[in-house]
């Protein structure tokens, strides 16, 4: 679960990789949530064990991204994947149920050349994900079960810290150990995004019918 290291003893920062800073921030049995430390991350409460909804379901997510709750039957394939549509919600909430790290961001908002910073972070590393939403927020957010970090800059430290304190984190993963392979979901076609807000018939977020 620890981080890659550069190699030798430099301690410059290597895109896609964490840096021996953000290795600190690994967890541990003596500290199941090192994002705790990380400044600006917010915590949910959200319970485990949430209800899958229909493909044509949508949920009542309080936030965008969300960080939690009933979503798809289908997980989105998170083996490192840098999608170049906006995912529909409900499929990334099962990746980051799984343990993944969602990394999401407003192509408005960040230049070509940040793109591809935060797509080095997450290309064939297993248990992250990443995907444009058009006319989110903030220019960036970090997503993993019940956490999240808005940020403004790609090369912001506290993102290598977030994904190693989060990624397949034992503690806070409800699905410990759920791949992310997802050989049935298109990552070149997959489910839209729907950016209106949920309507009435929305599942919300206790699951209730």
């Amino acid at each position: 679960m620890a981080a890659t290291l550069a190699a030798g003893c430099s301690t410059d920062t290597i895109v896609g990789q964490a840096t021996v800073a953000a290795d600190s921030f690994a967890p541990s049995a003596d500290n199941h949530d090192p994002s705790l430390q990380i400044s600006g991350v917010v915590v949910t409460e959200i319970k485990p064990g949430q209800p899958h909804v229909l493909p044509t379901q949508r949920v009542a997510y309080p936030s965008i991204p969300p960080v939690g709750g009933p979503h798809d039957s289908q997980w989105a394939a998170c083996t490192g994947v840098v999608y170049s549509k906006a995912l529909r919600s409900e499929n990334a909430v099962h990746s980051l149920e799984h343990g993944a790290v969602w990394i999401a961001y407003n192509p408005a908002k960040v230049s070509p050349q940040d793109q591809a910073t935060l797509s080095a972070k997450v290309t064939d590393r297993q248990y992250t994900l990443m995907s444009p939403i058009p006319d989110m927020e903030h220019p960036i957010s970090l997503q993993s079960w019940g956490h999240q970090l808005t940020l403004d800059s790609a090369t912001d430290e506290r993102i290598d810290q977030f994904i190693v304190a989060l990624r397949e984190n034992p503690y806070t993963t409800p699905e410990v150990g759920a791949t992310c392979s997802s050989p049935l979901f298109d990552r070149n076609d997959p489910p839209p995004y729907d950016p209106t807000p949920p309507g009435p018939d929305a599942v919300p977020m206790d699951g209730a019918r």
